[in-house]
């Protein structure tokens, strides 16, 4: 399975959760902490990373999972 990034995002007056790339939400949810257990979910599965969006509209922070090179490359 290739790495996927996954966001947590608000739509209208709940929560979800996006894959890179996509439009659609993979999932909606009531509550962004609902929304972000699902995203971590999805991303530690995939390996990606996970960014959630607060309330201002502004990612305020990430988690990636899976294996980071070290020494990275470069």
């Amino acid at each position: 399975m290739s790495k996927r990034n996954h966001y947590v995002v608000r739509s209208g007056d709940a929560w979800g959760v996006r894959g890179e790339g996509g439009e659609r939400l993979v999932r909606r949810t009531q509550t962004q902490a609902e929304a972000i257990r699902l995203g971590r979910d999805f991303a530690s599965k995939s390996g990606g990373e996970l960014r959630i969006q607060g309330m201002d509209g502004k990612f305020r922070e990430a988690w990636s999972y899976g294996k980071d090179p070290f020494p990275p490359a470069g």
